[in-house]
């Protein structure tokens, strides 16, 4: 028999809630940048001066750390949770 009630739940900590909001702003950022593409290309800009290439490598690289960084709040909360409930 457990010990852990029903209603008990693990708390949150402040680097679980940091990486998630850092994953989900990553991504907001990468739909900004791909939008943004998608306008400066039908408007004509030279997306090979300026600021165009960092934005272009932000579309690529952006969600790929998003999904690192959320990766890494599930397991480090699966682990948190699979300790408390062992007892630890």
């Amino acid at each position: 028999m457990s010990t852990h009630t029903p209603g008990e739940d693990v708390p949150i900590r402040p680097i679980d809630r940091l990486l998630a909001f850092m994953s989900l702003g990553l991504l907001v950022l990468s739909i900004l940048a791909f939008f943004a593409i998608m306008i400066g290309t039908s408007a004509g800009a030279d997306m090979s001066s300026g600021a165009w290439p960092a934005v272009g490598v932000l579309v690529y690289i952006a969600p790929i750390v998003a999904f690192a960084l959320l990766l890494t709040v599930l397991v480090m909360s699966l682990v948190r949770r699979s300790r408390a409930n062992r007892g630890g």
